[in-house]
């Protein structure tokens, strides 16, 4: 069997280890960034109809900011975005696992949303008026050593997918299980395989690491 590469930041990192292991596949926590708060400032409330989270990490890392926003009805992506945000004192009103513009075409009439997020995002495709506030970066942490052998890496989003291809001149021998389209085009060409999560989360990730690992 393959060794799988865990390249997400912690906390994601561990959580991700601990359901691999579960499925028996054996993780090595490779982690690529560390995330951090920002400086920010919070809007007002009564100017928005609903707050979005699409990380849990912008939960983790808002502080104090957050409780005067708590009075707005929570959209999760993720039941463990949704967990952390009941858990910070938010309603959560939706909760989707199919990546957020499944959950906002979900969201009926046009509405007003307060996007919380990290420094790198994308802006999705939707009906509704967002605006964005930066509450927390993925700062890069030293370049990690990579085995020489046969491996899968996992690949949670795009900027993940770009500084591991940076850090791999040969990739014949490692395989890629990316969680989105976006995530795997970043990862670039030249890879021994290379398949894409059939919904973007970690559960269906983990599917594809393992049949991966298994080749």
């Amino acid at each position: 069997m393959k060794r799988l590469l865990v390249l997400r930041p912690e906390p994601g990192n561990r959580e991700t280890v601990e359901r691999a292991r579960e499925l028996g596949l054996d993780p090595m926590p490779c982690p690529l960034f560390a995330v951090e708060a920002v400086k920010w400032t919070a809007p007002d409330p009564h100017d928005f109809d609903a707050i979005l989270f699409t990380s849990a990490n912008a939960l983790r890392h808002g502080g104090e900011a957050l409780a005067s926003l708590a009075r707005l009805p929570a959209l999760a992506v993720g039941p463990a975005t949704a967990d952390v945000a009941r858990g910070a004192g938010f309603g959560v009103a939706m909760m989707g696992d199919e990546g957020v513009e499944a959950l906002l075409a979900a969201v009926h009439g046009t509405k007003r949303l307060l996007h919380l997020s990290g420094a790198e995002h994308h802006a999705p495709a939707t009906q509704h008026a967002i605006e964005t506030v930066v509450v927390y970066r993925s700062a890069a942490l030293p370049a990690p050593k990579i085995p020489p052998d046969e491996l899968v890496a996992l690949i949670h989003s795009p900027r993940a997918g770009a500084r591991f291809a940076a850090l791999v001149p040969d990739r014949s021998g490692i395989s890629i299980a990316a969680i989105s389209g976006a995530a795997a085009a970043a990862s670039g060409p030249g890879w021994a395989a290379m398949e894409v999560a059939d919904h973007p989360n970690d559960r269906a990730l983990l599917a594809v690491a393992a049949r991966l690992c298994q080749d």
